[in-house]
C-alpha cells in the first residue's frame, strides 16, 4: 500500500458524538448511530460543520474498543442524555486520504502507524488497564454513500493525533 501522509496542523473543533464500547467484531455496528446523531441535530436545526468521523477513545483489540460516532459543528452544543459533546484536540496530525472500500481501512491505519514509526514520531496516546487511550484518532469518512454507491471509491482520512 502506498502511503503519501503528511504532518499538519489542526485547530481545535466543536464536535457532538455518540460514545460506545464495542468489541472488534462488532465496531461496524457504531456507523448504525450515525442516522440518530444526524437526526438529533436536526431537530436542533444544527448543521454539521463537516463530515462523519468514528473517534476511537480507547483500543483494547482482545477484549473492547471505546469508538465514537461524531460530526463537527460549528458552535459547541451542550451534551444531553443522548449526544456527547466535545471538542476535538488542536494538535499535530499525521494525515492521509484512503481511497477504499472500509474492510480496507485496517491495512491504511497500519500503513499510517508503521510510516509514522519508521519516522521515529510518537502518537498521543496511553497505556492504562482499559487499552490504549487515544487523545485524537480520527477516521473522517469523506464520500457520501448515496453518491457514491461503489465502495472501492470512497474515501477516508485518517487524523492521528501526534504527541506534544
Amino acid at each position: 500500500m502506498d502511503v503519501a501522509p503528511e504532518i499538519t496542523q489542526r485547530a481545535a473543533q466543536p464536535y457532538a458524538g455518540i460514545s460506545t464500547w464495542v468489541t472488534w467484531a462488532a465496531v461496524g455496528s457504531v456507523a448504525d448511530r450515525i442516522p440518530e446523531l444526524f437526526g438529533w441535530l436536526g431537530t436542533r436545526g444544527i448543521t454539521p460543520a463537516g463530515p462523519p468521523f468514528f473517534r476511537y477513545l480507547v483500543i483494547d483489540m482482545e477484549r473492547q474498543l471505546l469508538v465514537e460516532a461524531g460530526v463537527p459543528v460549528a458552535l459547541a452544543i451542550a451534551n444531553d442524555d443522548q449526544i456527547r459533546a466535545g471538542t476535538l484536540p488542536a494538535g499535530r496530525f499525521a494525515v492521509m486520504t484512503h481511497t477504499g472500500a472500509p474492510e480496507t481501512l485496517v491495512a491504511a491505519n497500519s500503513a499510517l502507524l508503521d510510516w509514522a514509526q519508521a519516522r521515529g514520531l510518537a502518537w498521543d496516546v496511553s497505556h492504562t488497564d482499559e487499552g490504549e487511550k487515544w487523545g485524537c484518532r480520527l477516521e473522517n469518512y469523506l464520500t457520501d454513500p448515496a453518491e457514491q454507491p461503489d465502495t472501492s471509491k470512497w474515501q477516508t482520512e485518517l487524523a492521528f493525533r501526534l504527541a506534544d
